[in-house]
């Protein structure tokens, strides 16, 4: 295990360890405006939802590593306390790449980038006709961390009208995630794509309690054919068999002579109720 401490570190060297391994982060494609009716457009993945009540979302554009200078995005916040955050799907990744690019401060990287600048109902910015949602905010707060090269300036964002186009809905009115291909930054130049065999559903435990791994007997918790994914499968169930679901179970599989095997198969398989009777 490489032990690394941060006030040790090159900032260059700390920033990719940080970006490496915090991932993946989401993309926010900031569409902002200057006082004189300037737009302007680029992506920050120091980004995330903290708050549904009220709604609050907060990215970070930081100083640049190089020059220590502050992002065209945080001076227009400053001087136009208004933002867009457009959300980024697979259709727009190049393009809003692009974006990123430092562009002198006045340039409208709408054009550059070949997005199409839409009117937002509450907010002065411009929305991206392209994304997939649009969230209108009033920025309640920009708190600059630091003055050198590679500071954040967390901006703290209030959503006043959120936009979402109808074909990445499912039939509740809910965003679909097996339509809207949303894409994350990775470490370096690599994104990843939450699409496809990528994407992974587990029942979150909001109203039940499971017996936890603790509760397993031994030979169970110190398997070497379990993995740590279905054990945690395993300490999910939200009770012990009976005896005579045991019994029951034993019967139905009472040709089979390798249970352990037999029972990681099944917990993949979402039989996890089966495989813990075969276990015990």
């Amino acid at each position: 295990m490489k032990t690394l401490i941060p006030s040790e570190l090159p900032i260059p060297k700390l920033h990719h360890y940080l970006l490496g391994a915090v991932v993946p982060r989401p993309i926010a494609f900031a569409s902002t405006i200057s006082k004189e009716g300037v737009n302007n457009l680029s992506p920050f993945s120091f980004f995330n939802v903290f708050s549904a009540n009220p709604p609050i979302l907060i990215f970070s554009p930081s100083r640049s590593g190089r020059t220590g200078e502050t992002k065209n995005t945080h001076d227009y916040i400053l001087e136009v306390p208004e933002v867009v955050i457009n959300v980024v799907n697979y259709e727009m990744v190049h393009q809003m790449s692009l974006a990123s690019s430092p562009f002198p401060k006045g340039v409208d990287e709408f054009v550059k980038s070949g997005f199409t600048p839409i009117d937002s109902h509450l907010v002065r910015p411009k929305r991206v006709k392209e994304s997939p949602v649009q969230l209108e905010c009033e920025v309640l707060e920009v708190k600059e961390l630091g003055q050198g090269g590679g500071a954040g300036n967390l901006v703290i964002c209030l959503v006043k009208c959120i936009h979402i186009k109808e074909e990445f809905l499912n039939d509740e009115g809910m965003i679909d995630q097996t339509r809207i291909d949303l894409v994350a930054r990775m470490g370096g130049n690599w994104y990843c794509r939450a699409n496809g065999e990528a994407l992974f559903e587990v029942q979150k435990p909001l109203t039940t309690i499971g017996i936890g791994i603790d509760a397993l007997p031994d030979h169970i918790k110190n398997s070497e054919n379990l993995t740590g994914n279905q054990l945690g499968k395993l300490g999910s169930l939200e009770h012990f068999p009976s005896d005579e679901e045991k019994i029951a179970i034993k019967n139905a599989y009472a040709n089979e002579s390798d249970h352990d095997t037999l029972a990681s198969d099944l917990i993949d398989q979402g039989e996890v109720f089966t495989a813990l009777c075969l276990l015990l």
